[in-house]
């Protein structure tokens, strides 16, 4: 007797209530931070090609900071080494999270995103070697194209995607996440120029007492907060790059929320009390002051931008923004629904999975991070890099849009139904199905989200007229 046939996964079906929803507010804050992003990148641009630029020089190049520590830095390296931490500190968090207890913990939903983000950085990264392949020093720049700013993409979609398809974003979101622990690594193993040793094995005590501290639940921050300063600052004087301790702190946090013996739950994780902690001053802080304090160059008129586009650097780091990523995607996306027999959800086409891709060259943040460590900030290719991200950034959120705006009539109609609640319980009708829930092929069943639903139901049904 032969078994119910199996259905084919779907790519991009929609989750649970509670992760649906989690991801919104992420989504919500990011765009947020976005909207910031730009502003202090225009904001920076604006002051380095006016009368003033010199006074932002000097800005950028206030050193402050306790010298006996060799910490006495300028403010672009506190944002780069300091802020981004922070930054990563949430990616950690978040990366974590997803992949412990979120609704990528099943190796067939994590296979599309990782795999998305490996070709992401791989297509990238041999076009711009190819194109540099003859240039004394240039191959230093490989990993610059390689990067995805959700923050700089979600400020985009804010403004002409404001129906995509809650699976879409989600996938935006997560192999952005995926990209940063991928930039981390990169940075950590390529973009370390000398190791102390011991500074970097002194480091290792704080952060197990750290690690000790949050597995037994600790959220004392006068306790904690010493304890992730003192790994920052003894990674940062090993030479690796400081931002890998923000990652290294966050994959300490536990995820999975506490248990009583034999009890219920006892609340969110504290990997999602930090992340909703942080994620705003990261968002809302970090990431827009590295912006403001990294993304100011002198452009000298069309004729400077010009010759600064024309550099082979430049233009290796373009076509990997603009060309190579959504190659690299688009291909890693296929392969993976080839290999699985996986298709795409209902109302959805690959024309989406294009503008996503391209969307996905928008490399911001990191790209410069990684401009300055491959080039140094000060440096003539140092500019040419800063041009080349924003001139690639611009232009893959511009073709983004024209896409998507193109499919704007289809995902107004997936808004829908996603948003329908004709019930007002506050709870989509589309997670409220049991029966089609566990019909949908690819869909993953969140049974606490079950009670939380028929808890909502009660409540409404008993609720005074």
């Amino acid at each position: 007797m032969t078994g119910p046939a199996r259905r084919a996964p779907r790519l991009f079906g929609r989750r649970s209530w509670a992760e649906a929803r989690r991801i919104a507010d992420i989504l919500r804050q990011e765009t947020i931070g976005g909207g910031l992003l730009l502003a202090g990148a225009a904001l920076a641009m604006a002051w380095a090609n006016s009368p003033w630029s010199a006074a932002y020089e000097q800005v950028r190049a206030y050193t402050i900071g306790p010298t006996w520590l060799h910490l006495n830095l300028d403010m672009a390296t506190w944002a780069a080494d300091g802020l981004l931490a922070i930054f990563f500190f949430v990616a950690g968090l978040e990366l974590k999270r997803e992949f412990v207890a979120g609704d990528l913990r099943p190796p067939r939903r994590a296979a599309v995103p990782v795999a998305a983000a490996l070709g992401g950085v791989i297509v990238p990264a041999a076009l711009y070697l190819l194109i540099n392949r003859n240039i004394q020093g240039a191959a230093a720049g490989w990993a610059i194209p390689t990067a995805t700013d959700i923050a700089f993409a979600l400020a985009v979609l804010a403004v002409i995607g404001r129906f995509l398809p809650a699976a879409l974003r989600t996938f935006l979101l997560t192999l952005a996440v995926v990209d940063d622990l991928l930039a981390i690594v990169i940075i950590a193993v390529f973009y370390t120029s000398y190791l102390a040793p011991i500074p970097l094995l002194a480091a290792l005590l704080p952060l197990a007492i750290f690690t000790a501290l949050v597995q037994r639940r600790v959220r004392s921050w006068w306790l904690l907060l010493p304890l992730a300063v003192t790994v920052w600052g003894l990674v940062h004087a090993s030479g690796v790059h400081a931002t890998v301790a923000g990652v290294l702190l966050g994959f300490a946090v536990p995820v999975m929320r506490r248990r009583r013996t034999g009890g219920p739950e006892t609340g969110p994780g504290l990997a999602e009390h930090f992340e909703h902690r942080f994620r705003p001053l990261s968002a809302g802080v970090a990431v827009p002051l590295f912006a403001f304090l990294s993304a100011g160059v002198h452009l000298g008129g069309l004729d400077g931008a010009a010759t600064a586009l024309s550099n082979p650097v430049a233009i290796g780091i373009v076509v990997g923004l603009v060309v190579g990523k959504h190659i690299g995607i688009m291909a890693a996306t296929w392969l993976v629904a080839r290999f699985t027999r996986a298709h795409l959800d209902e109302g959805l086409s690959w024309v989406d999975v294009l503008g996503l891709s391209i969307l996905a060259g928008i490399g911001f943040t990191v790209s410069l991070l990684i401009g300055e460590l491959a080039f140094g900030a000060a440096a003539e290719r140092g500019d040419y890099v800063k041009i080349a991200v924003l001139s690639g950034s611009v232009i893959a959120a511009l073709l983004a849009a024209v896409i998507l705006r193109l499919r704007n009539r289809a995902y107004r109609h997936l808004h829908e139904a996603e948003t329908a609640d004709q019930d007002r319980d506050s709870i989509p009708d589309v997670y409220q199905d049991r029966d089609r829930v566990d019909r949908a092929p690819g869909h993953h069943v969140d049974r606490a989200d079950y009670g939380r639903v028929d808890h909502a139901r009660r409540r409404r049904r008993n609720r005074p007229a």
